[in-house]
């Protein structure tokens, strides 16, 4: 099993207190079954545990379990449907000897679960957006990543505007009306259970999102969250009724303002250090953001040559986007370090770059911070991640490095108009990753990084993925 992901699992067994367990090496029995893929027998470990345990080490036994199934769901594929997917999609049968090989560089993941080998779900066609040499076997182009057309963007960066700011261009703004469904599936939940639900709503920013309005819930009772979180939501309550599903839903509108900062215009000042904002966004923030060995090495190697905050954020931003392509990723809750298991594995999703390239800009002293949302171009929504880096003097610049990933594009900073700029297809709900939520949710979250599906719960426990589906329709003002 792949040490990143298994340490996921068991670091939440580190706040145990040993001297009130009552088995003093439960956790070492069930670190040993997780890491040999006896997920069966860790579970009957952790039931046996939960019995004699204090509440708070029972919560964490069961978000234990629960990670168990998330991995489960995660590695749902089998060999047979591996080799059937690129038969059909890439044209070819692969030999053994060709998965072995996919599999020894990490481009093919697996995991051993109760004695069976077991394939990530996008496990296939990630290996043809990873691996060259995979992609030359066939004829057939690469499974599509998460970069929009390009089209929307030369459009738009040809109609910009300046601003009062110096190097600060404003692209013309996109007005949106969304309409956002959460169902819970019939019976997921016993009949006449409460459920509780909250569901993503854009913040209000007076740069980026305005004229934000709710226009329509499915429930008279509700509790807007504003931005007393840095995940803002819409909460509802409905009580379940047997052999029916249960569903909530939002509507919205807002308009979103793209922007672009040109960095050869910009005059960064000296950083006041002392800052509170300065502390908070060059600081480790564990377990996703830390300054191991491993970041200090590649962060310093790859700025070597770097001798301002732009040019530091030139370098991190360039060997991201060469050297690590996009593929469908692992739900962000079963990693325990989403930079390190980039950097291990040689690839990453938009949320997973996102989180590396922040890192390394705090290792640096630059502040920087997440952002997240949906992507909201025509016929491409869809879940997205980006971030933000502050320059003294110029304020915080939105920076894609997801999107910075892929070929020329026929304007002036070409693909690196995201180094600095973002578009104005963005539905922007979170200011930082792993928040709370108003009002408090009780259980641990389905997503414990990023918040953009929504999130369910009952009085006794959290609703994960597969208990319920999501929706969202946007229309074009």
């Amino acid at each position: 099993m792949n040490k990143i992901v298994l340490f996921s699992l068991l670091v939440f067994m580190t706040t145990f207190s040993a001297c009130n367990s009552p088995d003093k090496d439960y956790r070492q029995r069930i670190d040993s079954k997780i890491q040999k893929g006896n997920f069966s027998a860790a579970r009957q470990i952790i039931d046996s545990a939960r019995k004699k345990t204090s509440p708070p080490e029972t919560a964490q036994l069961q978000f234990l379990k629960d990670s168990l199934h998330r991995i489960e769901l995660d590695f749902g594929r089998t060999k047979g449907e591996v080799v059937e997917w690129i038969e059909k999609n890439r044209g070819f049968t692969p030999t053994d000897s060709l998965l072995n090989e996919w599999e020894a560089s990490k481009a093919l993941e697996f995991r051993i679960i109760d004695g069976e080998k077991r394939y990530f779900r996008n496990a296939a066609p990630n290996v043809f957006r990873v691996n060259a040499s995979a992609r030359e076997l066939s004829k057939n182009a690469a499974p599509k990543s998460d970069t929009p057309r390009d089209a929307l963007l030369v459009d738009a960066f040809n109609h910009k505007t300046a601003t009062d700011t110096k190097g600060k261009y404003l692209l013309p703004q996109k007005t949106v009306k969304i309409n956002y469904t959460l169902t819970v599936k019939a019976d997921a939940v016993a009949d006449g259970e409460t459920l509780y639900a909250w569901l993503p709503f854009p913040r209000k920013d007076i740069h980026r999102q305005t004229d934000v309005k709710l226009l329509a819930t499915s429930q008279p009772d509700y509790v807007l969250s504003e931005d007393q979180t840095q995940h803002t939501s819409v909460y509802m309550e409905q009580k379940a009724e047997k052999g029916k599903p249960t569903v909530f839903s939002i509507d919205f509108e807002f308009s979103s303002h793209g922007e672009w900062f040109d960095l050869s215009e910009i005059e960064v000042m000296p950083y006041d250090s002392s800052a509170y904002s300065y502390k908070a966004y060059t600081s480790e923030r564990k377990p996703h953001i830390g300054f191991s060995g491993n970041i200090k090495k590649i962060t310093d190697s790859v700025t070597q040559n770097a001798r301002t905050p732009v040019e530091n954020l030139q370098a991190i931003y360039r060997y991201i986007a060469a050297n690590y392509p996009w593929a469908s990723a692992l739900e962000y809750s079963t990693i325990a370090n989403i930079p390190e298991y980039v950097i291990e594995n040689s690839k990453g999703d938009c949320g997973q770059v996102a989180l590396l390239l922040i890192t390394m800009l705090r290792y640096k002293g630059i502040p920087a911070r997440w952002q997240s949302g949906w992507m909201t171009h025509p016929g491409e929504v869809n879940l997205h991640d980006w971030a933000e880096v502050y320059f003294e003097g110029t304020g915080w610049i939105p920076v894609d490095i997801s999107f910075g990933r892929g070929g020329a594009i026929s304007i002036k900073p070409s693909r690196e108009f995201f180094m600095s700029g973002i578009d104005s297809y963005r539905l922007y709900i979170n200011s930082d990753f792993s928040a709370k939520f108003f009002p408090r949710k009780r259980f641990p979250r389905s997503e414990t990084v990023d918040f953009q599906r929504g999130e369910v719960e009952t009085g006794s426990r959290n609703l994960y993925f597969d208990e319920w589906d999501y929706k969202m329709i946007v229309t074009y003002k």
